[in-house]
């Protein structure tokens, strides 16, 4: 979120960042280096340097963020790990999970980062 509220020529290091969520600096500084290994972020070293979104905050959404570091898309398959689970053919879960893992993939999909920034905005209960 920090990110995604930044002026889009300037970058946020590490510490910094860490320091604004919580977030222990070294588990956060991997998680952003592989966002931008995947072309999510943009990284720049030295002052002044660190990490910054690499395309406008409404063309990311959710779903661009976890994937990288979650792999959601592996939920398209058998929630218990059945290689022939289908409509056809379904697990004992197939049909609660689908339906689940549905809705839950369509809000990671179509939610973008400014809509989140936007919310945060106008919810004081959020800024925290």
């Amino acid at each position: 979120m920090i990110l995604a509220e930044m002026p889009p020529d300037q970058y946020a290091g590490t510490a910094e960042l860490a320091k604004q969520i919580k977030a222990p600096r070294n588990y956060l500084g991997k998680l952003l280096q592989r966002l931008a290994d995947e072309g999510l972020l943009e990284s720049q070293r030295g002052k002044g340097g660190g990490f910054r979104l690499a395309r406008p905050p409404e063309r990311i959404t959710i779903y661009d963020v976890v994937e990288p570091l979650d792999r959601v898309s592996r939920w398209e398959g058998c929630l218990l790990g059945r290689s022939r689970c289908s409509d056809e053919a379904p697990c004992p879960v197939h049909v609660r999970w689908a339906k689940v893992r549905a809705v839950y993939l369509e809000f990671l999909r179509t939610t973008t980062l400014d809509e989140l920034v936007a919310q945060r905005r106008e919810s004081p209960s959020c800024r925290s």
